[in-house]
């Protein structure tokens, strides 16, 4: 069982990464997990919203199979505490689906077929976050989810 995050553009702050870097190495302790980078579409300044968000559907769709669980970080997902955020986890890795996929969109959010194929949206916060920050936010959910499954002193109440 894999954790994989597709994500649509470069994160290019080099705080961003280093962030992200940190906890990706944190949570490879628990579980694999890889990052799948989707390159921005090129001359996107000269096309309609609409055009973007299907091209890069496209990419995203083409890097999931049909077994994988799917999971869109989407503002109109569902919220969680972070306790209930590692009930979640536990039981998608529980389920014995060989691939867990995190998707994080571009800047227009998804296509219709990329919701169409989805098993679950998660809401990271009401609060709006940049997609590079979002990256970063969710790296550091997922290892406080991974430190609560395994009762490990990351998370207080």
């Amino acid at each position: 069982m894999r954790i994989k995050f597709v994500l649509v553009g470069r994160t290019d702050q080099t705080w961003l990464n280093m962030g992200i870097d940190e906890y990706l190495s944190r949570i490879r302790k628990y579980i694999p997990f890889e990052i799948i980078l989707i390159n921005n579409i090129k001359n996107r300044a000269k096309m309609p919203e609409q055009m973007i968000k299907k091209m890069e559907g496209e990419k995203i769709l083409e890097k999931i199979s049909e077994k994988d669980i799917v999971i869109l970080l989407d503002e109109r997902g569902k919220s969680f505490t972070s306790k209930e955020f590692a009930i979640f986890i536990q039981k998608q890795i529980s389920s014995g689906t060989r691939n867990i996929i995190f998707v994080s969109g571009g800047a227009y959010g998804f296509s219709e077929e990329v919701y169409a194929r989805k098993n679950f949206m998660v809401s990271l916060s009401d609060l709006t976050f940049s997609h590079q920050m979002v990256r970063l936010i969710f790296a550091e959910q997922l290892y406080r989810a991974l430190t609560i499954i395994n009762n490990e002193p990351y998370h207080h109440e």
